[in-house]
């Protein structure tokens, strides 16, 4: 299992007229949370997109359970459970201090740059195993 955890401080504009973050802002809080774990597994999504690889979203849901507000910080946890073959399945935790605001999952899978389905690069399938061996 692989866990990251960022911050980020609530804008202005990603409230809406109640004064708590409108609903759809949560999905760009998930994609930082997937591209600060994979810099952090020496993955960094600009070198695979480098290497002619993207990621798109399957799949994507979320649970909301609090309100956040302007200038709250908050801590988004992003966990790969297990090893990824042809898809990622991630789940994402936003807290804020310990109260925890949302969860959500995404999927995504390996495409080259003409949308066609790919395995993996080779770097990445190594760092997995690595990473999962333990």
């Amino acid at each position: 299992m692989i866990t990251s955890r960022c911050q980020v401080t609530v804008r202005y504009a990603e409230t809406d007229m109640m004064g708590i973050v409108y609903h759809a802002n949560f999905l760009p809080w998930f994609e930082i949370g997937r591209t600060n774990l994979l810099r952090e597994q020496g993955l960094p999504y600009r070198d695979l997109e480098a290497m002619g690889y993207r990621l798109p979203v399957l799949e994507i849901s979320a649970k909301y359970l609090r309100p956040a507000v302007y200038d709250d910080t908050l801590t988004i946890i992003t966990t790969l459970k297990e090893k990824p073959l042809l898809r990622i399945r991630l789940s994402y935790e936003v807290r804020r201090g310990h109260e925890l605001l949302a969860t959500g999952e995404s999927a995504h899978a390996f495409i080259d740059r003409e949308g066609r389905p790919v395995r993996p690069p080779a770097i990445f399938l190594e760092r997995m195993n690595a990473v999962f061996r333990r």
